[in-house]
Order: C-alpha cells, then sequence, then structure tokens
C-alpha cells in the first residue's frame, strides 16, 4: 500500500510545493520512504529517500525541484526491500525519459523481468516490482513508436493508450500507476479491477486546465482543487503539458472489484472511493457491529463503547448510538508514533504499540467496556490494548473487529503475508478471544462488510475483493506454491 499524486500546472508555475503538500496528505498510506520527479519543458529533478515526507525534503532539497509537472510517492513495502535504491518515483531514460509511481503488488514480477531481458533487452537494478513495471511500459511506449522519426513531437496519445493496453496484457495483480513522459505529459492508469484507488481532479488557472491524480480525492480539496471522479478500472487517462485532456478504456473485460480494506483502515475518512464515502461505510460498519451485539447479546451490560484510535473511532461511535450507550474515549494517542499495523517487522510493532497508546483510568474504572478497533490481524496490537484496559480497571473487557477474521494472505499490496502469523489462524472465535484476552470477541459478517461498503451507491463497484477473508483473488493466478513463495520471503522472522 503505497499513497501517488501527480500535478501538472500552468506552464509558468511550479508544483513541488504542492505535491510536498499533497504526500503529508497522504503520508497515513507508506511512512517508509518518500520521492518527488519534477519536470520543466527538457529536464527533471528529484529527490528520493527512506523516511517520512518531513524528513526527507528540506528547504535546501524543494529549491531544487523545478518544474510545472511532477509526480510524488510514499512508500508501504510489499515486495523488494526497504532500501533507498527501491523508493520511488522510478526513472528510465529510454524512451523519451519515463519516471513512474506506483500503487499496488505485481503478481508476477519474474515473469515481467525475465520477459524484459529476453524480449525488450531491459535489465533492471532492483527486486521491484514497481521498477519492473515502468520499465515494461517504457517498452511498449517504444514498441508503440517503432522506431517511427519525428522526436518527442511525434509521441501521440494513441501511442500511450496502445501502450497502457499492452502493459494490461503482461501484467498480473493490483496497480494504479501516474507516470511522467519529460516535457510531454502525464499518463495515469488502473489496473481492470481497480484493486487500488486512483482518483482525479481540476482546476483553472489563468485559462489553463491544471490537473491532479492522486490516491485519495481528500488530497484534491485539500491542495485548492475540484474532486472530478475516479479513474475507471482498465481506463488510462492524459494530462498534455499543452493543455490537452484525453482518457480511454485500455481493456476489453474491466471488472470493478476494489479492495475492500481501503474502507476497513488504510483510506482517510474524508475521502470518496468509487463514489463511496470511507466515514459512511465506517459509519454503516458500527450500525452492523451493534446489530450483532443486540442479537447474540441482548442483555449485553456494556457501560461504554471505546474506539481504539484512530481507524476504529467512527465505527465505535454509530455502534454506541445505535446500542444506546455511552461513547467515550479511553486511549489517547501519540501523535508522533506511525501507523503500527504498516511498520515492517512484528518487533517494531509490538514496541510501537507500548509508545503509541495511553490509557485514561477513569474511563475504565469498574466497567464493562467494548472496545472497537478496525481489524485483528497478528492480534498482538489487540491483546496489548485489552492488557491495558484491565491494568486501567475494566470490569469487563469486550472487544469488536469491524472486519472479519483475516485468514488469508493479501497479495495485492497489503502487507499480511504469512497464514501463521494470522490469530485467527486454525482458531475458532473463543479460542481468538481467549488469546487476546477479550471476556467476549465479535467479528463482523462479510457480508454485512460488504453491504456497509457498497452503501447506496449504484454507480459503484459490483462487489469488492475481499481475498484476506474469504480467499478469493479476483485477478486469479494465485496458486497454494505462490502463496507458499510469498510466505516464505515476506514473514516477520525474515523482515526482521
Amino acid at each position: 500500500m503505497c499513497g501517488i499524486i501527480g500535478i501538472l500546472g500552468h506552464p509558468h508555475t511550479q508544483v513541488a510545493s504542492s505535491i510536498y503538500d499533497g504526500m503529508l496528505v497522504l503520508q497515513h498510506r507508506g511512512q517508509d520512504a518518500a520521492g518527488i520527479v519534477m519536470s520543466d519543458s527538457a529536464n527533471i529533478y528529484h529527490r528520493r529517500a527512506n523516511g517520512l515526507v518531513r524528513d526527507v525534503f528540506r528547504a535546501k532539497h524543494m529549491t531544487n525541484l523545478h518544474g510545472h509537472m511532477g509526480i510524488g510517492h510514499v512508500r508501504y513495502p510489499t515486495a523488494g526491500s526497504s532500501s533507498v535504491a527501491e523508493a520511488q518515483p522510478f526513472y528510465t531514460n529510454t524512451p523519451f525519459g519515463v519516471s513512474l509511481a506506483h500503487n499496488g503488488n505485481l503478481n508476477n514480477t519474474n515473469d515481467i523481468i525475465n520477459g524484459l531481458l529476453e524480449y525488450d533487452h531491459r535489465r533492471i537494478n532492483t527486486s521491484s516490482d514497481s521498477e519492473a513495471l515502468l520499465n515494461l511500459f517504457a517498452a511498449e511506449i517504444q514498441r508503440s513508436v517503432n522506431g517511427r522519426p519525428g522526436g518527442l513531437e511525434a509521441l501521440s496519445e494513441d501511442d500511450i493508450f496502445r501502450a497502457v493496453e499492452r502493459t494490461h496484457l503482461r501484467v498480473e495483480g493490483s496497480y494504479s500507476v501516474i507516470a511522467m513522459i519529460t516535457g510531454w505529459g502525464l499518463v495515469a492508469f488502473r489496473d481492470p479491477h481497480g484493486i487500488r484507488p486512483l482518483f482525479m481532479g481540476l482546476c483553472e488557472n489563468e485559462g489553463f486546465t491544471e490537473r491532479i491524480f492522486t490516491s485519495e480525492s481528500v488530497a484534491c480539496s485539500a491542495l485548492g482543487f475540484t474532486p472530478k471522479r475516479d479513474i475507471a478500472p482498465g481506463e488510462a487517462v492524459i494530462a498534455r503539458v499543452d493543455g490537452s485532456f484525453s482518457a480511454k478504456q485500455c481493456h476489453s473485460e474491466p471488472s470493478h472489484t476494489p479492495c475492500i480494506f481501503e474502507h476497513v483502515y488504510f483510506a482517510r475518512p474524508d475521502s470518496t472511493i468509487d463514489g463511496i464515502s470511507v466515514h459512511g461505510a465506517r459509519l454503516r460498519m458500527g450500525a452492523a457491529l451493534a446489530s450483532r451485539v443486540l442479537k447474540e447479546r441482548p442483555d449485553h451490560g456494556i457501560d461504554a463503547v471505546i474506539p481504539v484510535p484512530d481507524s476504529g473511532r467512527i465505527a465505535a461511535m454509530e455502534m454506541a448510538r445505535a446500542l444506546g450507550v455511552d461513547y467515550r474515549e479511553g486511549f489517547v494517542k501519540n501523535r508522533y508514533i506511525g501507523r503500527t499495523f504498516i511498520m515492517p517487522g512484528q518487533s517494531m510493532r509490538k514496541d510501537s504499540v507500548k509508545k503509541k497508546l495511553n490509557t485514561i483510568d477513569w474511563e475504565f474504572e469498574g466497567k464493562t467496556v467494548m472496545i472497537v478497533d478496525d481489524s485483528i490481524v497478528r492480534g498482538n496490537t489487540s491483546r496489548r490494548i485489552i492488557e491495558m484496559a484491565k491494568e486501567a480497571g475494566a470490569k469487563q473487557v469486550f472487544f469488536a473487529s469491524s472486519a472479519p477474521p483475516i485468514i488469508h494472505p493479501n497479495v495485492y499490496g497489503i502487507d499480511m503475508p504469512a497464514r501463521a502469523e494470522y490469530v485467527a489462524h486454525d482458531r475458532t472465535i473463543d479460542e481468538i478471544a481467549e488469546a487476546i484476552g477479550a471476556d467476549w470477541l465479535i467479528y463482523q459478517e462479510l457480508d454485512d462488510l460488504v453491504e456497509a461498503c457498497l452503501g447506496e451507491n449504484n454507480d459503484g463497484p459490483v462487489n469488492f475483493d475481499c481475498s484476506c477473508f474469504n480467499g478469493i483473488y479476483v485477478t486469479g493466478g494465485i496458486t497454494d506454491e505462490y502463496l507458499s513463495r510469498v510466505e516464505s520471503t515476506r514473514n516477520d522472522a525474515v523482515k526482521s
């Protein structure tokens, strides 16, 4: 899971500071590394390094990022390594100078790399699937041009659409992409299932229509752009430096099945993804949990509903309202600790939980509390939170997850690869409750989660990728051999 942004501004503007501000808005999507590549009419300027946006880019770096067009990336590592060499955006000089920022995870990276070497005579420098995707897209642009003379001026929108079509044929997995062709324009495209989000907006500036492409709609409003629409699954859009804009569906059979975990955890609540409010989806998750409580334990005796900040807050508010009990804030969050779910390595996650949250003992003492979190993955965070509540004097601690039990690996860009690391692996609900120390545990039903995320929007997705809950992978081609290989290279022991 990563955050990507691209801006094409008025020819006489500098947009690096806007890209920087947009990356701050998207920082929740990745805290491992950050990078910006800028372009003026002929040159590129770049900076990328490990760390948060505010640490990677200082004033001395920003003054060297010239141009009215650029792309930015915040990294959350799922494939490859966490080295600075794999910080994005990536760049290749042939043809024309192409830079690329990618959110997602490719499932046939080795096949792509082998094909690049054998058929396209390109060798990549890292193990990153994103660098492989860049070189594949660049090779297809080269093939579209096919030796035609005329240089950059001869590159047409049809050449790019053809390159995207061929890229779709050679790539499997999830990918939302923003690419920049130096001195020519921006290209944004999304995989035919629309697994990862990609949104666009616009702004009028002295008769020139400026464009923004970004992982989440919230970046548009934060930067003063008018939100326009999601980029459709399989679609490619082009914004040229001359101000022209074009869009085309580049896949013959797109199927709109985005990742449901965006609504559960990753996306900001003030974003709208595929026409569905993340805030609204989380409210409906809380209402569904309340219905479960009233059905399974009508005499629940809950004194207060307390969220795990921040992603459990909205569901907890609605759950409390529907149950008719107090909503209380019982945990204080240290704002200077990152999101523990997206930290690499279990030992780092364990250590961060202790530093991230502290209890307000008065909210727990002598009470039966229902703690609400977005999900339970490994269970260590949940166990520690329940321990803290009991140490604060809670009489009973119930626990609710807005998501169903996670029992299958996610292969589309979320770092939950090894089945044996899930607390729900080969355990009943009662056994999970015992493992995390809860006096009672409820999970969201998958049907209720899907209904909550679909809402009442008839123009949204037909369904979702729910593979980490049901093991159904929307792209197909995910074999047991593939899953075993992923687990062996990306489990916590390897990361440590």
